[in-house]
């Protein structure tokens, strides 16, 4: 009973903090990471519906990370399972019901599903128990599908989910499928913000915002760790980040087509009339409703920043895009940047260097680091650069999962 009581807290905790997050992919890593705490179980899987398939969205496994060394992440590839009765999670997706499998590998062979081993061959891995659950709308519409892998007794040893188990999942689902829809809503009017910079700049494409965004959520996490910032802290910045980190460019929609689009190189002028897209992009959250407006504000406005101070545009009033001072605007230096301004910038090179463009070829990957290193201390604050090769392997598994169309 005693058990049953401290679930139920979590439950009722999990349901208001799963109502505050408000970004795509921070909702569904949070979804996974509670589910599995909450059921005590190894590894889990989130796929979210897209068209006729399921793609393979976020993966945990508590055994492969703990062994790895502190601090790295497990790197995974995206994939697609087809809606339909041969898998596990295709035939949650395709019949609506949740299944409960107390061991993958004694499926009967009559049963219409069966159980991918390659999995579990690749990874050394031996997946056990499953529960399986559709998440759907209130109008049973399946947006995606969860699996909860191995659930652990007291002494660690794998055991099959439990009756209660399913009531606890099945209330879980309804509360991340609420969740998600207002969360894919958010995304989509973001997305929907970037196509009116991409009618205007086809560099500023769903694909490059997106890689910019995940990249920032990373650096910013190594850096926060290394700080010891509260994990509650680190999850709520995360969010507000990818989210600001995905509008840097938005400015750019007040820009003239001749500047945005010109093959050349810019005159003085037409670069001072670039650099505005920064204040621009600012102004468009002048009037703050929420801490949101406040750091995607901060991110348009500093996003062009270098740490030594040779950076645009300084300290101007983003209402009137002059100084703040008389003259010309000081540009910001080092820790006069803020934070989420020094990440983005360094996650927007990153991206525009190893991404072929009209005007360029895409940068070797050696030549890309290269770049990046002998920036540390000029362009890029040392501290981000370095939290930048401690994720690199996180850093291309995130540029495989947003390929350019």
């Amino acid at each position: 009973m005693e058990n049953e009581a401290k679930r139920l807290k979590e439950i009722i905790r999990l349901d208001t903090e799963l109502a505050t997050v408000q970004d795509l992919d921070i909702l569904l890593e949070r979804i996974l990471t509670e589910a599995r705490q909450i059921l005590n179980a190894d590894a889990g899987t989130i796929y979210v519906k897209d068209g006729a398939d399921l793609v393979f969205s976020y993966t945990q496994n508590e055994t492969q990370r703990k062994r790895l060394p502190p601090g790295q992440k497990l790197i995974y590839s995206t994939f697609r399972v087809a809606i339909n009765k041969k898998s596990i999670s295709g035939y949650a997706a395709a019949t609506g019901e949740y299944l409960n499998i107390p061991d993958v590998y004694k499926i009967q062979s009559t049963s219409p599903f069966q159980f991918n081993s390659s999995y579990d061959r690749v990874s050394k891995y031996k997946t056990t128990s499953m529960l399986t659950f559709p998440l759907k709308t209130n109008m049973g519409e399946v947006l995606g599908v969860i699996q909860i892998i191995n659930k652990k007794d007291a002494k660690e040893k794998v055991i099959p989910f439990r009756d209660g188990d399913e009531i606890v999942c099945r209330h879980f689902a309804v509360t991340a499928s609420m969740a998600l829809q207002r969360a894919q809503l958010t995304r989509a009017l973001i997305l929907r913000m970037i196509q009116m910079s991409e009618l205007r700049d086809p560099k500023e494409t769903g694909p490059h915002v997106n890689r910019v965004a995940s990249y920032a959520i990373e650096l910013f996490e190594h850096w926060a760790n290394k700080r010891k910032m509260p994990a509650d802290e680190i999850n709520k910045k995360r969010d507000l980040l990818r989210m600001a980190a995905m509008l840097h460019d938005v400015g750019k929609v007040a820009i003239s087509d001749t500047i945005l689009k010109k093959p050349g190189r810019f005159t003085d002028d037409e670069r001072e009339i670039m650099k505005s897209h920064t204040y621009l992009g600012a102004r468009l959250f002048v009037n703050k409703q929420s801490e949101f407006d406040e750091v995607a504000s901060m991110v348009a406005l500093t996003h062009h920043e270098n740490w030594d101070g040779t950076g645009y545009p300084g300290s101007i009033d983003i209402r009137t895009g002059k100084s703040q001072q008389k003259g010309t605007a000081k540009p910001l230096k080092g820790e006069e940047i803020p934070i989420y301004g020094r990440i983005v910038a360094l996650a927007d090179v990153y991206d525009a260097l190893r991404s072929r463009r009209v005007y360029k070829k895409a940068w070797t990957e050696e030549d890309v680091l290269h770049e990046i290193q002998s920036l540390s201390g000029t362009k890029f604050d040392p501290d981000i650069v370095e939290a930048f090769f401690a994720c690199l392997d996180v850093l291309k598994s995130i540029s495989a999962r947003y390929p350019d169309d």
